[in-house]
């Protein structure tokens, strides 16, 4: 079962992605995994035991399906 992962409001705020230092998006990936998403590049960085991986490396590329759901998901909130 996945964890349910929240990031303080304040935290994701300061949290950048590593590649273009823009702000990332907290998603909720079809697993139900927790993930912290960059939009632009259409990159999703894990969350592992509530904590932020933001490697360039570990980062993975998201299909243009679950970018539409993620880009809606953000819209909706």
């Amino acid at each position: 079962m996945p964890e349910h992962t929240t990031l303080d409001a304040t935290l994701l705020r300061l949290l950048a992605c590593p590649q273009d230092k823009g702000p990332l998006w907290l998603v909720r990936a079809a697993d139900g995994s927790a993930q912290l998403y960059n939009p632009r590049l259409r990159r999703a960085y894990p969350i592992e035991n509530g904590i932020p991986v933001l490697l360039v490396d570990e980062a993975r590329d998201v299909t243009d399906a679950e970018h539409e759901t993620f880009t809606a998901a953000q819209a909706g909130a």
